[in-house]
């Protein structure tokens, strides 16, 4: 599932894409199709920065979709203003994907915008962790959890915050194996700051879970770029961008490394 994001030219999307992987013929050939699901209801407006994730219960599929960055609403716009930016109103949007129906939720926990957060699902739970505040310019160490009820009817949803989260925003994270385990890599803590350190994620039938990991050891491009981006690039590991300064005979404008991980799994076997 894609939805939203923007572009080179600063166009920001509202469109939701499903991809799907068709094998079909005697070579079994792999096709990767891409088709624009139309959305009916309360369609969340075009943003960026936001996430999506899939929850499951009373034997019914949903998507959630929470955060994200837009620009200022068209009719607060000015020349001076005109490109800046904003953080989503922080209501929960609840995608039926058989029907394309969406329904906006607001919960009184959830009262401010927070943008390239991550978040992570397991059955009927969603918890989101960390992410950024465009109004006072701060990572505030958030974690809470959504608990989404399919109910016959209209969807019932509840959050409960806590106070053990993490400071961080535009991380990385990849899953570490079958059962619901993750590490997080990357990402910043301030804005001239990286997040250097990594954390585990362990999520389970009591909760959420945080353990700190030893860092790999990072390259002297890694550690001394100002910035850094990447992705999961499969289980346990991932990809990092970071760009190619002082160089200028170089024609690259980026390296690209990868992170592995060696899971419990691994390491007995």
């Amino acid at each position: 599932l894609i939805h939203g994001g923007r572009t080179p030219n600063n166009e920001i999307s509202s469109s939701l894409y499903v991809l799907s992987v068709d094998s079909r013929g005697c070579n079994r050939k792999l096709t990767l199709r891409c088709k624009e699901k139309e959305l009916v209801g309360e369609v969340p407006s075009a943003r960026y920065g936001h996430t999506l994730s899939v929850v499951q219960s009373k034997g019914k599929t949903a998507c959630v979709l929470f955060g994200g960055r837009s620009y200022v609403p068209g009719i607060e716009r000015t020349t001076e203003n005109w490109n800046s930016v904003v953080d989503c109103s922080p209501q929960v949007f609840l995608f039926d994907l058989e029907f394309g129906c969406v329904s906006a939720h607001s919960l009184p926990e959830l009262h401010d915008g927070q943008s390239f957060h991550l978040s992570i699902a397991r059955e009927d739970c969603v918890y989101f962790i960390g992410g950024h505040s465009i109004t006072s310019d701060s990572r505030p160490p958030r974690l809470c959890r959504l608990k989404v009820e399919l109910l016959q009817g209209s969807p019932l949803i509840t959050c409960q915050p806590f106070d053990n989260g993490v400071s961080i925003s535009s991380a990385v994270m990849t899953r570490t194996g079958p059962m619901h385990k993750y590490i997080i890599l990357g990402g910043y803590k301030y804005d001239s700051q990286k997040r250097m350190e990594c954390t585990e994620v362990t999520l389970d039938e009591k909760g959420i879970h945080f353990e700190v990991l030893e860092a790999p050891k990072w390259t002297p491009d890694i550690s001394h770029s100002r910035t850094w981006f990447g992705g999961s690039s499969g289980e346990g590991k991932a990809f990092l961008a970071v760009p190619i300064e002082g160089r200028v005979s170089q024609s690259e404008t980026h390296c690209l490394y990868q992170v592995s991980f060696q899971t419990q799994d691994d390491a007995d076997g």
